[in-house]
């Protein structure tokens, strides 16, 4: 019997868990019972866990054979501060949180691999299987590592997985390279002198000049950049005034800036600083600009995209395997990870996204039947990373 096929005579059992972990959704580092549910998993499986690692993090240690070699799965657990509009009978029980991109899904699919692995190893070496908190915005990933993860449990290489609606169910993307953007976030002050309405001319316009500002930011891609290289620069907060006969004195904005590269990235960086500049200085009015770092680019390297590709392969066929899916302008913090390890980071199509089953949205659904395909990959991967007698 195949491995998927052992994984489907158990899947009802891991539609379950599925379930109770989406009806029960747990904000960044509030992954308690998430946790808690993993944790008390594995050690039923008799394998090595820790928790408490960067917050509610969780590592699973399965040895097997005698090589020192080791790899690193990973999943995350948090969900979104989101109210969730579906009504079936799994749908969170708490207010205003909802898994609505996957992550229970994530989670339970790494549960049936550890499953898998520890009764079966079929690989020589040691898989730490990795239960990440808070992905979503507040650095999970990175929280760990500043909690020693990498050096506790060193790894070769580290590998992720992400459903994605819009792909066929089943399917596979592998990206030799980008998949997701750095994202990033602007602060803008634009200060200038209120006055009447009606006489403009004795004061200072600060929201003439923050729209030139917004138009000046869209010419960076347009202008400055290589016409073959990607970023979006999106002004997406525009405050000024309160009423109809009044210039204020003060605008705020904020957005976002997306790329892959991070020689664009600062490129991008650099020319917002000289456009605030060169429009402070034509308008007469005082801009700041504060720009937040947030995550890197999510970078995949070469041979493990490869092997990853060729494992999908062998699971799902050729035909279910895409190799030139263009990469997404979303943001993901796995990124930090593969700052410091080789490793990939994979697509498991969700299917068509259908009734708004499409990421971050409020009818958001994980489509179950992916649970022996995700869960057959992580064994196999691991397998194929680490053969036996090899």
């Amino acid at each position: 019997m195949s491995v998927i096929e052992a994984l489907r005579e158990r899947h009802a059992r891991y539609v379950e868990i599925r379930r109770d972990i989406h009806a029960h959704p747990e904000l960044a580092y509030a992954e308690h019972r998430t946790a808690e549910l993993v944790a008390r998993h594995l050690e039923s499986l008799g394998i090595e866990t820790h928790r408490g690692i960067g917050g509610t993090g969780v590592v699973g240690v399965i040895r097997a054979g005698r090589s020192g070699r080791a790899i690193g799965l990973r999943a995350d657990m948090d969900a979104l501060p989101m109210e969730e509009h579906n009504d079936f009978a799994h749908r969170s029980t708490h207010a205003g949180c909802m898994h609505a991109c996957g992550h229970d899904g994530h989670t339970t699919m790494l549960m049936a691999a550890a499953e898998v692995l520890a009764r079966d190893p079929g690989f020589d070496g040691t898989v730490y299987l990795i239960f990440q908190p808070a992905e979503e915005g507040q650095a999970g990933a990175q929280a760990m590592i500043d909690d020693g993860v990498l050096e506790r449990f060193p790894m070769e290489a580290v590998f992720g997985l992400h459903n994605w609606p819009g792909l066929p169910a089943g399917t596979f993307a592998v990206h030799d390279g980008p998949v997701m953007a750095a994202a990033d976030r602007f602060d803008v002050v634009v200060t200038g002198a209120g006055c009447h309405a009606a006489m403009p001319h004795l004061g200072v316009d600060p929201v003439v000049a923050a729209s030139a500002l917004v138009q000046a930011f869209q010419s960076i891609a347009a202008r400055t950049l290589d016409p073959l290289d990607a970023a979006v620069v999106s002004t997406t907060v525009f405050n000024a005034g309160q009423a109809y006969n009044v210039i204020p004195d003060r605008v705020q904005l904020a957005g976002t800036v997306r790329s892959f590269r991070e020689d664009v990235r600062q490129t991008v960086r650099r020319r917002m600083r000289e456009i605030c500049d060169g429009i402070g200085a034509a308008y007469g009015v005082q801009v700041t600009l504060e720009y937040h770092d947030g995550y890197p680019a999510t970078v995949n390297t070469r041979d493990e995209a490869a092997l990853c590709a060729d494992v999908a392969r062998a699971l799902v066929g050729a035909g279910s395997v895409v190799t030139d899916q263009r990469p997404s302008m979303g943001a993901e913090d796995f990124a930090f990870f593969l700052q410091r390890r080789p490793g990939c980071y994979v697509w498991l199509g969700n299917g068509p996204g259908e009734g708004g089953c499409v990421l971050h949205n409020p009818r958001y659904d994980f489509n179950d039947a992916l649970i022996p395909v995700g869960a057959a990959y992580w064994v196999e991967l691991a397998r194929r990373l680490l053969p036996a007698g090899g």
